[in-house]
């Protein structure tokens, strides 16, 4: 008896696989039809409205300086080069660890690869702290900033902050959350680098429909962070934590948080557009 009940279990287990690949797989294709329509359109309507939209979900928390970020046919993406990176990391974990079967583990990594994420987290302080003096003609630089660069050191910064964000609103939605950790070792650690290896070369390879798709996936990273920052949040401030059960019951808050996201990303990017009169870079900086 116990031999079916477990074989019954593991089919279970592989349909459910299989549906989250197939959705996967769905919101890939969409992206790629978008991004095909988007550049092969005269009107460039979609395009146009797509991005629009992520340039004010990129002006609340992007400086969008133009020479430093990616172009497609000569408009600038949402966020600029470091923030592409950031986003696309959280983008690029949350879906991972989710596709993992993550989402009971609560846990923080292992302390070995908490400091390798520290260090990605460094690596872009001093990266950014190198580009911050090239404002300054007088200031001493340690060397030339780079797109490309900026693009590697946000986007280890973007999976530092997923593998840290993604637990942390497991343990504030679940009530049987397991402790264990959400990444247990090195080999699991170097395939979240290997994907936002990928995701990089992507990037770089300056292909329009491929950067338009990943500028909506870096877009969706800024909305996923911020989401999940409020649902731990909420939950935690009306004492709600810790006590669904079923996906179901994380509906409500989840998309509450959703929404307030929307509002504050869209509070934001307006108050700086009032206040600057432009939500692409700032007066007096190139």
């Amino acid at each position: 008896m116990i031999e079916p009940s477990t074989t019954f279990l593991s089919d279970v287990k592989q349909n459910l696989r299989r549906r989250r690949a197939v959705a996967l797989g769905v919101v890939l294709l969409a992206f790629v039809v978008m991004g095909w329509y988007a550049v092969t359109d005269s009107t460039h309507l979609a395009h146009d409205l797509a991005l629009t939209g992520g340039d004010y979900v990129g002006a609340a928390l992007c400086h969008r300086i133009t020479s430093r970020t990616f172009m497609i046919n000569g408009r600038q993406l949402p966020l600029c080069a470091r923030c592409t990176g950031m986003y696309l990391g959280v983008a690029l974990s949350f879906v991972a660890l989710f596709l993992a079967r993550r989402e009971r583990r609560t846990d923080l990594p292992p302390l070995p690869i908490l400091l390798v994420l520290i260090g990605f987290v460094g690596a872009m302080g001093i990266d950014g702290v190198n580009s911050y003096s090239h404002f300054f003609p007088n200031f001493p630089h340690v060397y030339e900033p780079q797109n490309w660069l900026r693009l590697v050191t946000g986007i280890g910064t973007g999976l530092a902050m997923g593998v840290l964000v993604f637990p942390a609103l497991m343990q504030t939605l679940w009530r049987d959350g397991n402790g264990r950790s959400i990444i247990d070792n090195g080999r699991e650690l170097f395939g979240l680098m290997l994907l936002a290896g990928t995701a990089v070369l992507l990037v770089l390879s300056n292909q329009p429909t491929i950067l338009y798709v990943m500028a909506l996936v870096s877009v969706a990273g800024v909305l996923l962070i911020v989401t999940a920052l409020n649902a731990v949040l909420l939950l935690m401030l009306f004492k709600r934590d810790g006590l669904a059960v079923r996906w179901q019951e994380t509906a409500v808050p989840l998309l509450v948080s959703f929404m307030l996201a929307v509002v504050e990303l869209g509070s934001i990017a307006l108050l700086r557009f009032n206040l600057t009169g432009t939500i692409t870079g700032f007066p007096g900086l190139a």
